[in-house]
């Protein structure tokens, strides 16, 4: 029998121990050996990895998993009876434009089984995301929200407004803004390099200030941009992402995947790009909603770029002149035409109108119609891009994350249906009723998987150790109810919610608890691929380093996992001095990329209270000085250390 084995002898923690708070109400801990929390019975458990249902009964102790398997000897404070259910990790979803306001309740994202979101996709968001979250996070969380920081609101920030070339001053002054909220726990660069101003950058430009994310082997999510230069390709502007990404060493998203206008049906065409550029050594991933129309600004991807050079006070100044406002209709009619078939492809819905009913009202043609809405106000369009069968291939994709490009918000805002509806659609229509996705592909593509596209190592699975961000649906009923008619249309068969252990939906309906945190990325959390379990091996012999107190943090392991396994056996013990601290005989995943790995368990002190751990193994650590290996271990409740230790990854 094959074996894979993690193995760290010895290995002595140079790093303060720090005491890791618990929320409130949450110990992180189990005072008795059998008295859980809470207990979810008689479910079929769908863990994330992608491997077939299993029935399972799943333990919860405070903000983790602490067992999984026939627990019907065991007593729990409280039960779910999960038959007929199915047990999946809490959905996260990686392109989030939640509204602060709505933060606190997120009724449309719990009912569609959400339990995290990061916010400042497309480019946006502020400058300060340490600053940022501490602002949304003030009136409490419903849900979990990390952060991207966003190159739009960098070069905005520093190059304006204008299209210009930025001195080199200006590459720099991004670059910090860039490693600076990376430093705060951002969970990647986003990019909408379809919009304005970030449309004026250059690919050298783009290429130049993202790379100096590369050393935090975080990825690069972008909004692609369609230009006329290229015809209005979305081939080109997928192109565009892979290579910024694969130049400037991070891995590339391609968000709210699509292929528009007079390129449709050519999916297979557009994936094959990802494809040859993971077979090179780029891995390349993205993010898809199951829906063939977006939502933006009406004027934001119609009026040329030239038009909107300066913001929208000097592209209503262009609007006046009789010569260029003729330029700017026939160049808005071009790419209506090329990008959403012609007028017939807009819809307002703020108004629930047609464009071609504006049209009429008019008597005007379509680019003129456009400048005088915008003239009005700067509303928002739903702009019918794309044909069913290239959703299907591209959510069909393995490397494709579902996200909503919506986010926790209150009605009215939500104009477009995916801000209600996305999860549940697909698995409504496209598991159960179309079967082109398997429930297990599904989960995997809400949970996992978006989890290791940015790099998380205790969310995404129901596994041992693992947070416990849960959601618990109805297989036969699941499915969306909002239309464009009809947007903010709560979706059903989303039964029950775990936030960090905390219930959040119970028997359908949002309990109004803030059980929701502001989650950071540290820089040992790599993007990645999903994990090939069972094919690497990880061994480490430990340095004698001191703690601050003069006290060596000691840790022994020797755990494996058998070939294509998703939980280990073995032990785990960690000590100070000579005393114990914890001993570990309940584990989880171990998942591995080159020269990094990590594993999550649930460990005992000799008092016999349960602690979650985590452990992320370095060959070789980028923040130690001559990138020596390293060593993180993080136990809920009681310590966190990390320090030097000899490791062998393969």
């Amino acid at each position: 029998m094959r074996m894979t084995t993690v193995m760290v002898a010895m290995i002595c923690l140079a790093s303060q121990m720090i005491s890791v708070a618990s929320q409130p109400g949450t110990s992180g801990q189990v005072a008795n050996n059998d008295a859980f929390d809470l207990i979810i019975r008689h479910g079929t458990v769908i863990d994330g990895t992608g491997v077939a249902p299993a029935k399972a009964d799943v333990a919860i102790a405070g903000r983790h998993i602490v067992r999984i398997g026939d627990l019907s000897g065991m007593a729990a404070r409280r039960e779910i009876n999960a038959t007929g259910l199915y047990v999946a990790p809490g959905f996260i979803n990686l392109h989030s434009h939640a509204s602060p306001a709505a933060l606190a309740t997120a009724e449309n994202m719990l009912t569609q089984g959400v339990t995290t979101e990061l916010i400042n996709a497309d480019g946006g968001g502020g400058t300060d995301i340490g600053e940022q979250l501490a602002q949304v996070a003030s009136g409490g969380l419903a849900l979990n929200i990390g952060a991207y920081i966003g190159f739009n609101s960098a070069w905005s920030s520093v190059v304006g407004e204008v299209d210009r070339r930025p001195a080199a001053e200006d590459i720099a002054r991004m670059r910090e803004i860039l490693t600076a909220n990376l430093e705060r726990g951002a969970w990647g660069v986003s990019a909408g390099l379809d919009y304005k101003p970030a449309y004026y950058a250059t690919t050298e430009e783009v290429v130049e200030v993202v790379k100096a994310a590369q050393p935090y082997r975080t990825n690069f999510t972008n909004h692609d941009r369609i230009t006329p230069e290229t015809k209005y390709s979305s081939r080109a502007g997928i192109a565009e992402t892979i290579g910024i990404g694969a130049r400037a060493g991070l891995l590339p998203v391609i968000t709210h995947m699509k292929v528009q206008g007079h390129e449709q049906g050519t999916a297979s065409t557009l994936l094959a790009l990802m494809r040859d550029a993971t077979n090179r050594g780029n891995y390349t991933a993205a993010d898809v909603y199951p829906y063939v129309a977006g939502q933006t600004g009406l004027g934001a991807l119609l009026v040329p770029g030239w038009a909107q050079d300066g913001g929208r006070e000097q592209m209503l100044e262009r609007f006046k002149d009789a010569s260029t406002r003729s330029r700017i209709v026939t160049a808005v009619e071009e790419a209506m035409t090329a990008r959403f078939g012609g007028p017939a492809g807009v819809f307002l819905p703020a108004t629930r109108r047609e464009l071609v009913d504006v049209m009429k009202e008019f008597g005007v043609g379509p680019g003129e119609a456009v400048l005088r809405l915008l003239e009005t106000e700067n509303q928002a369009a739903i702009l019918r891009f794309g044909v069913e069968p290239d959703v299907v291939k591209i959510l069909q994709h393995p490397t494709s994350s579902i996200a909503c490009d919506c986010g926790a918000s209150l009605p009215p805002r939500g104009s477009h249906p995916r801000n209600y509806g996305t999860y549940p659609r697909v698995l409504g229509r496209y598991v159960r009723e179309s079967k082109a996705l398997t429930w297990q592909e599904a989960v995997r593509k809400m949970t996992l998987l978006p989890a290791v596209t940015v790099g998380m190592v205790d969310r995404g699975a129901i596994a041992v150790g693992m947070v416990a961000d849960v959601t618990i649906f109805d297989p036969a009923t699941v499915i969306d109810r909002a239309t464009y008619e009809e947007p903010t249309l709560l979706s059903e068969g989303i039964r029950y919610v775990l936030v960090n252990g905390v219930s959040a939906v119970q028997d359908g309906k949002v309990t109004g608890e803030r059980g929701g945190q502001v989650l950071r990325r540290s820089k040992n959390m790599a993007s990645r691929p999903m994990p090939s379990f069972g094919q690497h091996v990880v061994s480490a012999n430990g340095t004698i380093e001191r703690a601050d107190d003069g006290t060596p943090v000691t840790v022994t392991m020797d755990v494996a996992t058998r070939e294509g396994a998703r939980r280990a056996t073995g032990v785990l013990r960690i000590a100070k001095g000579l005393d114990v601290v914890l001993t570990a005989r309940e584990f989880g995943m171990v998942q591995t990329a080159p020269g990094w790995g990590t594993l999550t368990a649930v460990g005992r002190t000799p008092a016999g209270v349960a602690h979650a751990v985590h452990v992320v193994v370095e060959q070789s650590d980028p923040w130690r000085e001559g990138r020596v290996p390293s060593v993180m271990v993080a136990v809920e409740g009681l310590l966190e250390a990390r320090g030097r230790a000899d490791v062998r990854i393969r």
